[in-house]
C-alpha cells in the first residue's frame, strides 16, 4: 500500500522526533538511517510503518516484540515507560494494602536472560524502580526465569520483572511481570499476572508523561549475591527423594539450547545425585544468536538434532532439553517399538510426571491402592476407559491441574489416585493460581512440580523428577515408554496431535476463527460433534477466552485458538481409545494415529487450507 506524501512526511518526522529523544545511540542511528533510505527503499519505508503503526500493548504476557526503534518494538524507550508505569502500579497497590500509618516501601526483583539488551533493560528497570521509592533487587547475572519466580516469593517481593523472550527468535525480547507480597491475593503470589492486573498496569504505562520525566537513580538498588542461585539450586535438588527412589544409574544428554539454564541444570542434577550428564557442546553456552537452531524452541523440528546425535553416540538413556530461559523441559528417549530416538510430546511427559507425583505423595502401603489405581504399577489392565469420579470436596488431598488444551489423561490419573483435578485456561498464569495445587502442566512443555517453590513452569525442577522417574524405570528393566503403556492400559490410550498455522497478517487469525464460528464442522473423522462450545462466551468453569471446543460422539476433542504470543492459529487434537491388553497396544496405537490423521484433514478443510 502506497502512503500519500503527507503521511510519509509525518511518519519520517515522528521517527526523527523519536530518535532525538532515544537514550540508545544504536537505535537512534538505526532510525535515522531508515528515514534516510525511506524515499528510495520500500523495505525501509515498510519498516518505519511497522515500527510506528501503534503502541506495543502490555498484556498478561507483559511485552514481547522484535528489538528495534519505535513504539512497536522492544527498546529502551518502551522499557523505560513500562518500568515507570509498573512502578506506579506497585506503589499504589502496596499503599492500598497497608493497614497502618507506618508504610513500608514496595519490594521488587528484576531478572534477565542473555538475549541482546536484556541486561540493559533490567538495569534501567532497577534504576527506575529505585527512583520511584521501591526497594529493588537485581539478579547478579543472566539466570533462568524460574529463578526469578522463586526470588519473588523467597525475597517476599511485591513484584518481579523478567527480561526474556523465552524461546522466541533471536531478534525478539520481552518483559514478563510477576506479582507477589502485598500486590496480589495469596493464590497469585509469585505467579505471572492475569486480568485485570494487565489492564491496570497498561493504564499506568499509558499515563506516563514525557520520556525526560522518568527518573532513573544512579545507585541504590541491591545486586543480589550469587547465593540466590545456590539457594534455588539447593531447594530444587532437595525435591529428589533418594530414599524412596534410589536409582541414579541414568546417562543423560542435556542441552540448554544456547540459553541460560545449562550450569544451573547441571548443578541441580548433580546435587540430586545424577552425575552422568553430558552437555551438548555446541549449545552449552549462552548465545543470543542461537546459531545452531532455526528457532530456539525444543518443540520445533530440528531443534534437538544435535542432542539426539550426541545421545546416540554416547549410548545415553535420556535427552533433557531446556528452552533458552529454562522454564520449559523436553524429553527424548529411544523408543523400543522402533529402536529410534524420539522426543516425547508434552502431554506424554505431563502424564508421566503426574503419575510420578502421585507415587511420591503416597505414604507407604496405606496408599498402594491409590498408586495402582493411578495406573503406575505393572498390574493388570481394566480393559476399559474408567469413568472419572471425585471432586474438590471428595478428594481434598490436593489438586492436579492442566490447561484445557492439554490431555485429559491427567484427570484420570489424579482422580484414580485420590486427588482432585482442575482444567484452566491456557498459560501458567492460570495453572499456578489453582488453590491447593500439587502439580500442574501444559502441553507446550511446561511443568510445575513444586508450586511451593516456583509458581510457574520450571524446566529445571521438572528435569529432576523426569530423571528420577526414568532412572526408576531403568532399574526395573523398563523404559519411560513402558511406563506410558502402563498408564494407557489402565486409563485408555490418549493420543494427541497439533496443527499450527503461522500467518503474516494477524487479521487472518480473526478471519479463520469467524469462519469456524459461522460454519462449525459437524463431525471429525466420521464422528458427529455432540458438543460445540464457543469459549469466548465463557463457561461455568472457565472465564471467556478466544477459542472453540468440539467434542465428538466417540470422545474425540478438538480445540482451536489463536496463540497468545505468536502469530499462529493453534489446533489441539486428542482421541481416546480403550486398551484391553498389552498385545492390543500396537493395533490400538495405529487406530488412534489413523483417527488423528483424519481429524487433521477435517480441521484443514474447515479452515480452508
Amino acid at each position: 500500500m502506497t502512503l500519500p506524501d503527507a503521511d510519509v512526511l509525518q511518519l519520517c518526522n515522528d521517527a526523527l522526533e523519536w530518535a532525538s529523544q532515544d537514550p540508545d545511540p544504536a537505535t537512534a542511528a538505526e532510525l535515522k538511517a531508515l528515514v534516510a533510505r525511506s524515499a528510495e527503499d520500500p523495505a525501509a519505508l515498510q519498516e518505519l510503518q511497522d515500527s510506528f503503526s501503534g503502541t506495543l500493548q502490555f498484556g498478561t504476557a507483559g511485552l514481547r516484540a522484535a528489538l528495534g526503534p519505535g513504539p512497536m518494538r522492544m527498546n529502551r524507550v518502551v522499557v523505560r515507560r513500562a518500568a515507570a508505569g509498573l512502578a506506579k502500579f506497585l506503589t499504589e497497590k502496596v499503599n492500598d494494602a497497608e493497614t497502618s500509618d507506618a508504610r513500608t516501601a514496595p519490594r521488587a526483583v528484576v531478572g534477565f536472560d542473555a538475549r541482546y539488551n536484556s541486561d540493559i533493560f533490567a538495569e534501567e528497570t532497577a534504576a527506575i524502580f529505585t527512583a520511584a521509592g521501591i526497594q529493588t533487587f537485581l539478579m547478579p547475572s543472566a539466570l533462568p526465569t524460574p529463578l526469578l519466580a522463586y526470588a519473588v516469593r523467597s525475597l517476599d517481593c511485591d513484584g518481579g520483572v523478567m527480561v526474556t523472550a523465552s524461546h522466541n527468535p533471536p531478534q525478539d525480547n520481552g518483559y514478563k511481570v510477576y506479582l507477589g507480597g502485598r500486590a496480589v491475593e495469596e493464590s497469585g503470589r509469585g505467579s505471572q499476572i492475569v486480568a485485570p492486573y494487565d489492564a491496570e498496569i497498561a493504564a499506568r504505562i499509558e499515563a506516563v508523561g514525557s520520556l525526560d520525566s522518568i527518573q532513573l537513580a544512579e545507585e541504590g538498588w541491591t545486586v543480589l549475591p550469587e547465593s540466590i542461585a545456590s539457594e534455588y539450586q539447593a531447594a530444587v535438588a532437595g525435591l529428589a527423594e533418594a530414599e524412596r527412589f534410589p536409582s541414579r544409574d541414568l546417562k543423560i544428554v542435556l542441552t540448554p539450547m544456547h540459553g541460560v539454564g545449562g550450569q544451573t541444570a547441571i548443578n541441580v542434577l548433580a546435587a540430586a545425585g545424577f552425575t552422568d550428564v553430558s552437555l551438548v557442546a555446541e549449545q552449552a553456552e549462552p548465545d543470543p544468536d542461537f546459531p545452531t537452531v532455526a528457532f530456539p524452541n525444543p518443540e520445533e523440528p530440528g531443534a534437538l538434532d544435535l542432542a539426539l546425535a550426541a545421545a546416540a553416540e554416547l549410548d545415553a538413556d535420556s535427552v533433557l532439553a531446556n528452552d533458552p530461559d529454562a522454564d520449559r523441559a523436553a524429553v527424548a528417549a529411544k523408543d523400543p517399538a522402533t529402536g529410534e530416538w524420539r522426543m516425547l510430546r508434552g502431554d506424554e511427559v505431563g502424564s508421566l510426571l503426574g503419575a510420578h507425583v502421585v507415587a511420591r505423595l503416597a505414604n507407604g502401603t496405606s496408599n498402594e491402592a491409590a498408586i495402582d489405581g493411578a495406573g503406575i504399577s505393572t498390574g493388570a489392565s481394566s480393559g476399559q476407559v474408567p469413568e472419572l469420579s471425585g471432586d474438590a470436596e471428595t478428594a481434598s488431598n490436593g489438586v492436579f491441574a492442566n490447561s484445557i488444551v492439554s490431555s485429559r489423561l491427567l484427570a484420570r490419573i489424579a482422580t484414580a489416585g485420590g486427588y482432585s483435578h482442575c482444567e484452566t485456561l491456557t498459560g501458567f498464569k492460570w495453572i499456578s493460581r489453582v488453590p491447593g495445587l500439587v502439580y500442574g502442566y501444559e502441553e507446550a512443555l511446561g511443568y510445575c512440580v513444586a508450586p511451593d517453590l516456583v509458581r510457574d513452569k520450571d524446566g529445571i525442577s521438572a528435569a529432576v523428577l523426569i530423571a528420577e522417574l526414568a532412572a526408576e524405570a531403568k532399574a526395573a528393566g523398563k523404559t519411560i515408554f513402558d511406563t506410558l503403556d502402563e498408564l494407557y492400559l489402565f486409563h485408555g490410550l490418549h493420543a494427541s496431535d497439533q496443527l499450527s498455522v503461522r500467518v503474516a497478517d494477524l487479521g487472518l487469525l480473526d478471519a479463520m476463527m469467524n469462519r469456524l464460528r459461522v460454519a462449525p464442522p459437524q463431525s471429525f473423522a466420521g464422528s458427529t460433534v455432540d458438543v460445540f462450545t464457543d469459549l469466548a462466551e465463557g463457561t461455568e468453569e472457565l472465564p471467556p477466552t478466544d477459542g472453540l471446543l468440539f467434542i465428538t460422539r466417540d470422545n474425540t476433542r478438538v480445540i482451536i485458538r489463536p496463540s497468545g504470543t505468536e502469530p499462529k492459529l493453534k489446533c489441539y487434537l486428542e482421541v481416546i481409545r480403550p486398551v484391553g491388553s498389552s498385545a492390543e497396544l500396537p493395533a490400538v496405537r495405529q487406530d488412534a494415529r489413523e483417527a488423528l490423521d483424519a481429524v487433521l484433514e477435517d480441521v484443514r478443510e474447515a479452515l480452508g487450507l
